[in-house]
């Protein structure tokens, strides 16, 4: 053995890390949110033991509407990932695409992988478990739409970073939704989190959707403000989202990297 190419190596693998803000982030966010959030979930179950008459019910629907969120955002994410490591990005400009149409093109894709794996999970939980997300009504739609146009915010925001930063950012893509996770209330109400993450979760759409399916699920009543805030909330970040593209990718194109994105 030698030491010194093993010492080496390791401090090529060190130095990746340490000199790379999402690498660290990266390793820091999973193990602090996973107890975060289950920390916030069994505080909750801990203090509220009867809140639900329904918990599997309102647990599961819950479960469904977050996932339909994860995989929009990923699912965008993944398509623009898919650009980059088979360096096929800048092809895109030959034919000639704009960038309106990159992503109006990848907002249609995403939905339609979302729903190939949301439609399945729906159709199972009605004979295994007797629970069916159609019980949210008309107003289903509303709440999905509104987690669709956050997912796709998110995917639109993590696409700018990775125009603006490169590969390294790639982490961040796969941990949005968790780190988003604990401020979401998705299953627990917002009164269970400190004040200070009151404040920052009531900034987000989520905080308003889940908020809103519980209430509905356990208390029969509709509240559409609560519906019609998110929807507000969600076009201000997915203006936001795309002003900022656009940045990053001017930003990537002036300075050349445009070309170099890629493995």
């Amino acid at each position: 053995m030698n030491l010194t190419r093993m010492y080496g190596l390791f401090l090529r693998h060190f130095y990746l890390i340490t000199r790379s803000f999402p690498r660290i982030l990266d390793l820091i966010y999973w193990p602090s949110i996973q107890i975060t959030l289950w920390g916030f979930i069994s505080n909750f179950f801990a203090i509220n033991s009867t809140y639900y008459n329904n918990a599997v019910g309102v647990i599961l629907t819950c479960a469904i509407l977050y996932d339909f969120l994860f995989r929009t955002s990923i699912g965008f994410n993944m398509l623009f990932l898919e650009e980059i490591w088979s360096r096929n990005f800048t092809n895109l400009f030959i034919a000639p695409m704009k960038i309106s149409e990159i992503i109006i093109s990848l907002i249609v894709t995403a939905l339609i992988r979302a729903l190939i794996g949301l439609v399945p999970a729906i159709l199972l939980t009605s004979p295994l478990f007797g629970i069916s997300i159609l019980d949210l009504g008309i107003y289903l739609f509303l709440l999905f739409l509104s987690l669709y146009i956050f997912g796709i915010t998110l995917g639109i925001l993590v696409s700018a970073g990775l125009l603006r930063f490169g590969p390294s950012f790639e982490n961040i893509a796969w941990s949005t939704m968790f780190l988003l996770a604990p401020f979401g209330c998705i299953y627990y109400p917002i009164e269970i989190l400190p004040e200070i993450f009151q404040k920052i979760a009531y900034t987000l759409p989520l905080v308003y959707i889940f908020e809103e399916a519980r209430n509905i699920l356990i208390n029969n009543v509709v509240n559409l403000e609560n519906i019609f805030t998110a929807l507000k909330l969600n076009m201000v970040y997915l203006i936001i989202a795309i002003s900022l593209f656009y940045f990053s990718f001017n930003v990537a194109r002036k300075k050349g990297t445009l070309i170099n994105i890629g493995e």
